[in-house]
């Protein structure tokens, strides 16, 4: 069970550069729900330490599901929609994060072929569209 964030704010959405299996891809901030944890937290804690942003949860996007090719892991990611609402521009990030940065819709769909999955357009596809159920 993974979690992701997806913030926007003024039509840019919260992206990080990581490097997977040696290739720099691009993701949404997001991670694995750790024990004992609830959702929320986790997307929380999760945005923080990859982008130093604290994340504020307003809604569900969705729920998905996806099989990794190759590996056979699969993977169940639930992601908010919500806002950033401080930075802390002189916090370490995680170790494999590069950078996080903003994108508008149209940068992100033009990258298509760095996206982590194919959850990350999916999922800012959905919110565009108006996906958004109360927590």
């Amino acid at each position: 069970v993974t979690v992701a964030a997806d913030a926007e704010d003024a039509g840019r959405f919260l992206l990080v550069e990581e490097h997977i299996d040696g290739k720099a891809v691009l993701n949404q901030p997001a991670g694995h729900l750790e024990e004992g944890e609830n959702l929320l937290a986790a997307v929380i804690r999760e945005t923080l330490e990859e982008t130093a942003w604290h994340f504020k949860p307003a809604a569900l996007v969705g729920l998905y599901r996806w099989q990794q090719p190759g590996r056979g892991a699969t993977f169940l990611r639930v992601t908010f929609s919500g806002r950033c609402t401080s930075h802390e521009p002189a916090r370490q990030l995680d170790n494999d994060i590069a950078q996080a940065l903003w994108l508008s819709a149209p940068e992100i769909r033009q990258q298509a072929a760095r996206l982590r999955s194919p959850m990350v357009w999916r999922s800012i596809e959905d919110y565009l569209a108006g996906h958004a159920y109360p927590l």
